[in-house]
């Protein structure tokens, strides 16, 4: 049974792109909740409950987590590889959403465990029709681990 109250946890600098995701998603009616990080060092620390993430209320423990590879401080794929090595973390699903098409960050990631490598389209209907394609895949068909939901 698909869980139908998802916590999606995007972790990107780009104020614009947070922007087009948060109405892609809305656009696509997908249920859930979005919460935002602009950066690796702040993914982590919402992960690890760290200041100012410790409220479990308003920052709840994914079920997804999509990811930007190129962000300031620690970048996605800093953040990738530390969050697949935790034992506490690896279970939950990653998707690489990045402007990078490069074959090295695509084998990196894979290689890191990434869950799936998606890079983001350049208009705004393409950017609709990913999110859906993921909501879909995501949310309505594939298990989601809940170990650690409330």
């Amino acid at each position: 049974m698909p869980i139908k109250d998802v916590n999606i946890l995007i972790a990107d600098d780009d104020q614009d792109d947070c922007l087009l995701m948060r109405e892609a998603f809305k656009d696509c009616k997908i249920a859930g909740q979005l919460h935002f990080v602009q950066d690796g060092d702040a993914l982590l620390d919402y992960l690890k409950r760290r200041t100012p993430y410790q409220d479990e209320q308003r920052y709840p423990v994914p079920d997804l987590i999509l990811l930007d590879l190129n962000m300031p401080r620690m970048d996605g794929r800093e953040a990738l590889a530390l969050i697949k090595r935790d034992p506490q973390l690896k279970a939950i699903p990653v998707v690489v959403l990045t402007t990078s098409s490069a074959e090295e960050d695509v084998l990196r990631s894979y290689s890191d465990g990434v869950n799936s490598f998606v890079t983001k389209p350049v208009s705004y209907s393409g950017l609709v029709e990913v999110i859906r394609a993921l909501g879909h895949y995501w949310i309505d068909v594939v298990d989601l681990p809940t170990e650690g939901r409330k």
